[in-house]
């Protein structure tokens, strides 16, 4: 295999081009990705507030799943990237087909979900009749259809651990443009489309993500030259899935933690109002158009930095770390700006009523304080990562969510006062920012430092022998 013998560009290129095209691909992809997340709760909260409030509860339930997607994702991610930078192929190739094995698992666990657990899983958090009817349309058609996402998510990691990033901003932009062409056809009932309301915010879901996977693996076929998925070699390897877990398992639970907050945000919410649990979800929506641009650069930097650490590449580690804190923090200062100047307009996309404005302006601008110090934090939970310590970023993400933030809320919640609820967000960031800066600095010690090093004993070795 030719081909693969040449040095990958994440070995050579400047690291600032480098870092901008692994990552704008995926920062306009994922852009598109929040544009559609807010379309779908635009379109639901036009059907009533009940509706909005159903979807907003089924985030833990989809939260989890992401995670689940995601996580395992990244454990591969890191892998095949250092694997490729170490030039071990046939490791490479094994590591590839076990990601696809553990995609059809967690495909089967979701599966059961839907068909068991929706109905129990939203009576922990309300009893209205509406509410729970909406909320079981909607979350057992996105669970049973979950493939989609499962597939999409592990084939485009694929390809950016391969460093063919451009490819998944086709993925993504398509699955993301068919959930918006189909929300309201599906949702409202055009043409020959029934009207099927929230449950057809959930159909428009499943095929866009359905269409996006089958995308992926076509690109993966076709022009992934490093790895070729053939369903007869798939065999599960216990020592790859346990090198992919050492990394993938701290950032599936440090994503799951956020199923657990948010579940907890909106038991505390739903005790002032159901109107304080439908703000919180439209925030979840609007918030994703600043961070999900942020984790599009966080996937263009992991393999970079894997592959890097791999070959024993120490200043272009340090080099990319740099410039992704700058742009990182960059793009949170402008999110920050605009939920400080326009919130009462970003709430009025989602049909808000006055209580709803009432509730929300105060909570989009105190939320967002925490923007100011989330970019270096997630950043820095990406590199964890990408050197292999993921759960420097687990110890992060639950001192942040669960030691902080939901035992800060539920005490503020006592005053009786809900606008005091949301200053929890930006003391548990402070928080985040400090335990990230000294991991950053540990890992820098123990790790980044000596990048190399191995390598270059070896050099001198071999140079003594010859000599």
């Amino acid at each position: 295999m030719e081909q693969v013998q040449k040095e990958n560009k994440m070995g050579v290129m400047p690291e600032n081009k480098l870092l901008l095209s692994m990552s704008l691909p995926m920062m306009v992809s994922m852009l598109v990705q929040a544009l559609y997340n807010v379309v779908d709760s635009v379109f639901v909260s036009r059907i009533s507030e009940d509706a909005l409030t159903a979807v907003s509860l089924a985030f833990p339930v989809q939260n989890f799943m992401i995670a689940i997607s995601v996580g395992t994702a990244v454990g591969v991610n890191a892998l095949l990237s250092k694997t490729l930078g170490e030039k071990d192929y046939k490791k490479a190739q094994k590591v590839a087909d076990n990601a696809v094995f553990l995609s059809a698992v967690c495909y089967c666990i979701f599966f059961l979900i839907g068909i068991f657990a929706v109905v129990p899983f939203y009576l922990t958090q309300t009893k209205d009749a509406e509410i729970l009817e909406f909320g079981k349309q909607y979350l057992t058609i996105i669970c049973i259809g979950s493939i989609g996402i499962f597939f999409q998510t592990m084939f485009e990691r694929l390809l950016q651990s391969t460093g063919k990033t451009f490819f998944t901003m086709f993925t993504q932009g398509a699955g993301a443009i068919i959930n918006i062409i189909l929300d309201p056809v599906l949702i409202f009932g055009v043409g020959i489309f029934p009207e099927m309301g929230v449950a057809g915010a959930a159909v428009a879901t499943i095929i866009g993500q359905i269409v996006a996977a089958i995308l992926a693996i076509f690109f993966n076929a076709k022009h992934n030259e490093y790895i070729k998925i053939s369903v007869k070699n798939i065999r599960p390897k216990a020592q790859i899935i346990k090198q992919i877990y050492i990394v993938g398992a701290p950032s599936i639970v440090v994503q799951a933690i956020g199923s657990v907050m948010v579940y907890g945000m909106n038991l505390i919410l739903i005790a002032f109002t159901s109107t304080a649990t439908a703000v919180f979800g439209v925030y979840f929506k609007l918030q994703s158009f600043v961070f999900m641009p942020v984790f599009g650069l966080n996937n263009g930097m992991v393999p970079i930095i894997a592959y890097n650490y791999g070959a024993g590449k120490k200043e272009r580690v340090i080099k990319i770390i740099k410039l992704s804190i700058m742009y990182a923090v960059a793009i949170m200062v402008v999110g920050f700006a605009l939920m400080q100047m326009i919130p009462d307009k970003l709430l009025l996309l989602f049909d808000a009523s006055e209580t709803m404005i009432s509730i929300g302006v105060p909570a989009l601008r105190s939320i967002s304080t925490s923007f100011l110090f989330a970019g270096f934090c997630i950043v820095c939970g990406s590199v964890f990562q990408a050197l292999g310590n993921g759960v420097y970023s687990m110890v992060v993400s639950i001192t942040r969510q669960l030691v902080v933030l939901l035992p800060v809320a539920y005490l503020l919640s006592k005053i009786g006062e809900i606008n005091y609820v949301w200053l929890a967000f930006p003391v548990a960031e402070v928080f985040s920012l400090t335990l990230s800066a000294v991991f950053l600095v540990r890992i820098y010690r123990k790790i980044i430092k000596h990048i190399g090093e191995e390598k270059n004993v070896s050099m001198q070795n071999n140079a003594n022998n010859a000599e």
